[in-house]
């Protein structure tokens, strides 16, 4: 007797255990005060970047169930017609629970999924900067608009140190968490945002368990930071830290100048054009700092991307766009667009662009405007 309830003990075990490697999903949705007949939507974002409906439920008595495979856990978006948003969690091939949240979908719970543990986790992880985001708006708002300058720029400050921990906390996460689905997905995100550490995350992507390098998700990361590296090292010696490449370049009049030759103790080279909106908006703001700190060591080059095919003489554009907008630094181009060789060695690819050099001819910021331009001038010449 003792043998046959140990044998049944051993079979209810290896049983439970194939019940854990479920080959499907299967999600049961609590939508209370949704009406019958509305439709629930089940989609994922696919390798263009897009939503993708893939399957969906109709609500009957404040429930609906939706039933499939996944080859291996993966973001998906459940919306709800007539609710604002989406309900964004990792599916995998188990009994999942949604207690769907009408009014926020975003705060919807999920329960079920074991990769969903790690979305929710960096989601958890989030709160806290968001938080200290809403109490700086807070205390920006109550300086009301006659407060002093200083003010506002020591709560600009601020605001920008929050945003660089938190673009840094996805990074931190996937070195953190380098057994979780989740981390994939979220490299995946990240990859397309604009100054992705593509050094950071290749060496996190290096760390990550064997099971998930070597998944579908896994490949189709690692392609995609193979891909950024490749750019990476064509433009590494344009990183910040690194010394500015030196130029020749040709001034209005002709004469050949070189960025050696022109640098002062803090050095932009801001490239624009006259047929530029946003530069030409942005020029006052350029002018007023080159004017406060010019005699203290700041020094500008203009590089004009001028010779667009629209131009009939771009040449005069320039120097008039110069003279009108009070530009009085020093200017070089070779007036084509472009293929203007400094703005390729820049790798130029939209303008305004700037980059800020220090006394020692490192790039220490790009692409800096506004109050953000004069702070950075202003820490470099030790004007704080």
């Amino acid at each position: 007797m003792r043998k046959i309830l140990i044998i049944l003990a051993i079979g209810l075990m290896l049983a439970s255990c194939k019940q854990e490697n479920r080959t499907d999903y299967v999600i049961n949705g609590n939508t209370e005060g949704i009406h019958n007949g509305i439709r629930v939507r089940l989609a994922k974002i696919d390798e263009t970047g897009n939503q993708v409906i893939k399957d969906s439920a109709i609500v009957m008595d404040g429930k609906f169930s939706i039933k499939g495979a996944v080859e291996e856990p993966s973001v998906y978006f459940l919306s709800v017609d007539g609710t604002p948003g989406n309900v964004v969690f990792m599916l995998e091939n188990s009994a999942i629970d949604i207690n769907f949240n009408k009014e926020v979908p975003m705060k919807s719970e999920v329960t079920g999924s074991k990769s969903n543990e790690g979305y929710q986790d960096f989601q958890n992880g989030m709160l806290p900067f968001r938080d200290e985001g809403t109490a700086i708006m807070e205390a920006f708002r109550a300086l009301g608009a006659d407060a002093a300058p200083e003010k506002r720029d020591s709560i600009g400050q601020v605001m920008e140190e929050l945003r660089a921990r938190q673009s840094a906390y996805p990074l931190s996460f996937v070195k953190d968490n380098n057994d979780r689905y989740f981390s994939l997905s979220l490299m995946e995100l990240e990859s397309s945002r604009k100054g992705f550490d593509i050094l950071g995350y290749k060496e996190a992507f290096e760390n990550f368990t064997p099971k998930l390098k070597n998944s579908k998700k896994g490949a189709i990361v690692k392609q995609k930071l193979d891909q950024l590296y490749e750019v990476y090292e064509k433009t590494a010696h344009l990183e910040i830290g690194r010394i500015a490449p030196n130029f020749e370049a040709p001034t209005p009049d002709g004469t050949l100048v070189s960025l050696e030759n022109l640098k002062g103790k803090v050095t932009i080279i801001d490239f624009w054009a006259a047929w530029c909106g946003p530069c030409r908006r942005e020029n006052p703001n350029v002018v007023k700092v080159y004017n406060t700190y010019h005699d203290k060591g700041l020094e500008i080059i203009g590089v004009s991307l001028d010779g667009q095919s629209r131009q009939q003489d771009p040449k005069k554009a320039w120097l008039d766009a110069i003279e009108k907008d009070g530009l009085t630094w020093h200017h070089v181009s070779s007036l084509k667009y472009f293929n203007d060789p400094v703005a390729k060695m820049y790798n130029i690819q939209s303008i305004p662009a700037t980059y800020i050099l220090d006394a020692d001819g490192k790039i220490v910021a790009k692409n800096l405007r506004g109050r953000a331009l004069e702070r950075k001038v202003q820490e470099l010449l030790g004007e704080f």
